[in-house]
């Protein structure tokens, strides 16, 4: 999709900071300025209300119900794995990465934090089996 002045057609080097239409030139910014504009409306992203009114925004078919969760606070084994500084160093460093992904497939070469995910997965993959 090719985006094209709003003003004359022509090919957009700006947009308009209210409405974001696109314009070309510093005489097709003043003609368009010359009738109000106003922000666009932004559709809402539909979410899933759980039990417990908790909001996911992106869910999928892997995404951990609250219920779920809250077991995991718990579990005596990974309360234990919890007790390791390193396990809590790692995770410090996870929450505050940009690019966690990359340093999961790091961490999971750490016996230390395969313990700690698969005490994780152990909880919410048993209780899965139940439901």
């Amino acid at each position: 999709m090719t985006l094209v002045s709003c003003v004359c057609g022509g090919l957009p080097k700006y947009k308009c900071p209210t409405c974001e239409e696109p314009y070309c030139s510093v005489s097709c910014c003043k003609k368009h300025k010359e009738k109000p504009c106003s922000r666009p409306q932004v559709e809402a992203v539909p979410k899933i209300r759980d039990r417990d009114n908790v909001d996911y925004e992106y869910p999928s078919e892997d995404t951990v119900p609250i219920e779920k969760l809250k077991l995991l606070g718990q579990s005596e084994d990974i309360k234990k794995c919890l007790e390791n500084p390193n396990v809590r160093a790692i995770l410090e460093e996870l929450d505050k990465s940009t690019q966690p992904d990359k340093l999961i497939s790091k961490y999971m070469q750490e016996p230390i934090f395969t313990e700690f995910v698969d005490a994780c997965l152990g909880v919410v993959q048993n209780q899965s089996s139940n439901d």
